[in-house]
């Protein structure tokens, strides 16, 4: 089950970055719900990790976690900033947004907390814990030199 899981990660966060990048396609341009300032920086390290993790997929390249890592270890400290700013626990005046369109806006919410900040954290955990998952299992299975 391991080797199972182990062998499948990067493809597991390969799917992960692509349906992210198209829920906040579909939120923007389907819905017309206009990203803001931290939505865009979280676009902006999400939209990459689509074509990354392919190429590290198609390459057989075992150092792409270190490619990956930093884009989704900074995609999860923007989302969950944001989601805190959306909860009330940041103040809004810490906001980096414009007044046009606010940072802390919830255009959706399911369940009383799942947001679209909160869908993005989860998405950037999700690739950063597949990570951890790939390095362990590469690195503890590589022959002693």
């Amino acid at each position: 089950m391991k080797k199972l899981l182990a062998g499948n990660v990067l493809y597991i966060a390969w799917l992960q970055a692509l349906v992210a990048m198209l829920g906040s396609l579909y939120f923007s341009e389907i819905l017309r719900l206009p990203p803001c300032n931290l939505c865009w920086y979280q676009r902006i390290l999400m939209y990459p990790l689509v074509v990354i993790l392919a190429v590290g997929i198609i390459r057989k390249d075992k150092a792409v976690p270190y490619y990956v890592l930093p884009f989704s270890a900074l995609g999860i400290v923007i989302s969950f900033y944001q989601y805190m700013l959306q909860a009330g626990v940041i103040s809004e005046s810490q906001a980096p947004c414009s007044v046009n369109i606010p940072c802390t806006t919830q255009y959706l919410e399911f369940f009383g907390f799942v947001t679209i900040p909160f869908l993005s954290l989860l998405a950037f955990l999700v690739i950063t814990l597949c990570m951890i998952v790939f390095t362990r299992y590469n690195y503890s299975h590589e022959p002693r030199k």
